[in-house]
């Protein structure tokens, strides 16, 4: 069974599996990396007053396809409609991890929307693999951290990430590739 089909198929399960863990557990729907980046999972609809006016939420970077998004959060142009841009980085669930362009095109929507003081969403479905592989090289490109030194930073932040072979193969090939940015750094 191809990892396409497959995410397909244990999308619902899954999806309602996250849902129970943030009820019954102490697994938080979402956590603030820093002053500008949140991870976390789907922004459900039920989210989003929250997302917008107590997180100061700006820009959503969407690492889900698009059949995991229908009828369960914004479109961009209801996002649009509350001030929030939004973009859209395709990347399948279970085998997928975000492309070197995509992680470049998530990097540059950040730091535009950190310039602005904005707060970035940056969201799968789970909060955990394809929006944790982003937020690792945000945080490799901000700090200079090394792959394990983000992953450890966002682990002590949302325990439940789980980045895997591929995931931690493209932040190998991010940080043999990056320079700090001056803009994220402040300079």
């Amino acid at each position: 069974m191809s990892g396409a089909i497959f995410s397909r198929i244990a999308f619902y399960p899954t999806l309602f599996y996250n849902i129970l863990m943030s009820k019954v557990t102490s697994r938080e729907w979402y956590n603030r990396i820093d002053d500008n980046v949140i991870l976390g999972a789907l922004p459900l609809k039920s989210w989003n007053k929250t997302l917008v006016e107590k997180e100061n939420v700006r820009g959503i970077v969407s690492l889900t396809e698009d059949f995991e998004t229908k009828g369960l959060v914004n479109t961009q142009e209801e996002w649009a409609a509350v001030g929030v841009e939004q973009i859209k980085l395709s990347t399948v669930d279970y085998v997928g991890t975000p492309s070197q362009e995509q992680i470049n095109e998530a990097l540059t929507f950040i730091d535009r929307h950190q310039r602005q003081e904005n707060s970035v969403y940056v969201h799968c479905k789970a909060g955990r693999t394809r929006s944790a592989t982003v937020v690792a090289c945000y945080l490799i490109q901000k700090h200079g951290y090394s792959p394990m030194e983000a992953v450890d930073f966002i682990r002590a932040k949302r325990p439940h990430i789980w980045l895997r072979e591929a995931q931690l193969e493209s932040l190998q090939e991010f940080h043999k590739h990056s320079r700090v940015r001056k803009s994220f750094t402040g300079a």
